[in-house]
């Protein structure tokens, strides 16, 4: 048996449906489309969320809330993964981007989880207080962007 042989099993498949091949076909006369309207006229489309005159789903549910256009994103990194760079390192966002830790494009902030056992000279955006009492606490430096 090769590729080109396989065929589906007997009762697999169906014949396509041989619209407007004439009233013995079965697909005769409106071609499966019924009399008149929409449907029946080429060209037709379903506009999208059209439900047929029902009330759209979009309109029936509730809406609640609203979405702040101004919300400011942070990328977050914890003080413990600082560690694995070496000492007196100038982190910035730019140098972790580089490095693989943040995907960029969005603001830093360093939280304080784990700990600093390495001078570094930290860069970010943010600062949590447990973040900027380790990093001094291990006299590194803390530089706020704007």
């Amino acid at each position: 048996m090769k590729l080109n042989e396989l065929k589906p099993p007997k009762g697999a498949t169906k014949k396509p449906k041989r619209v407007g091949h004439g009233p013995g076909s079965g697909h005769g006369k409106t071609s499966t489309k019924g009399e008149k309207g929409d449907q029946s006229r080429s060209g037709y489309r379903v506009k999208f969320g059209y439900e047929g005159g029902q009330m759209p789903i979009t309109r029936r549910i509730p809406k609640r809330g609203f979405t702040n256009i101004f919300k400011k994103h942070y990328e977050i990194i914890n003080v413990g993964l600082l560690n694995k760079f070496g000492a007196d390192t100038e982190i910035t966002p730019e140098y972790l981007k580089e490095k693989g830790d943040i995907k960029g494009g969005k603001m830093l902030k360093i939280l304080g989880q784990g700990e600093l056992s390495k001078p570094l000279s930290v860069k970010a955006h943010k600062f949590s207080k447990t973040a900027e009492e380790k990093i001094l606490k291990a006299k590194g430096k803390i530089e706020k962007l704007s």
